[in-house]
């Protein structure tokens, strides 16, 4: 037996390096069994074929939505503060929200007296 025996029709041939990007459609047109089909069943293979195209473009559109969310949610240590709190904030939409209702409560005043007594601390830390 050959191996192009058992291997249904394709566009691209199973010992190629890298696979070509072809659309469904355009693999399908290319097949054999679409020269074989009626008109009714290129209809339907048609349309099978785009909904598998859609498909493929929907997961590429989420896996770099992804690979942009991954990338808005890191930041470098060495990165300025603000840009840190930023991207805390986004990641942290919660936390952010309580810290910013209890400084609410506690009153300019307060708060600037705590900062004062907070800031020398934290700047021994970030030695």
């Amino acid at each position: 037996m050959s191996h192009s025996a058992t291997t249904s029709a394709t566009a691209v041939p199973p010992h190629a390096e890298t696979p070509l990007v072809i659309t469904a459609v355009a693999a399908l047109e290319q097949d054999v069994r679409w020269l074989q089909a009626s008109d009714a069943e290129r209809v339907v293979l048609k349309r099978i074929a785009m909904q598998r195209d859609r498909l493929v473009a929907a997961k590429h559109a989420q896996q770099q939505a992804k690979a942009l969310r991954a990338q808005a949610d890191t930041v470098p240590a060495d990165a300025p503060l603000a840009e840190r709190l930023v991207v805390f904030a986004k990641l942290h939409p919660i936390a952010t929200a309580a810290v910013a209702g209890l400084a609410l409560m506690i009153g300019p005043r307060k708060l600037m007296r705590y900062g004062g007594l907070a800031l020398p601390l934290l700047s021994k830390f970030k030695r």
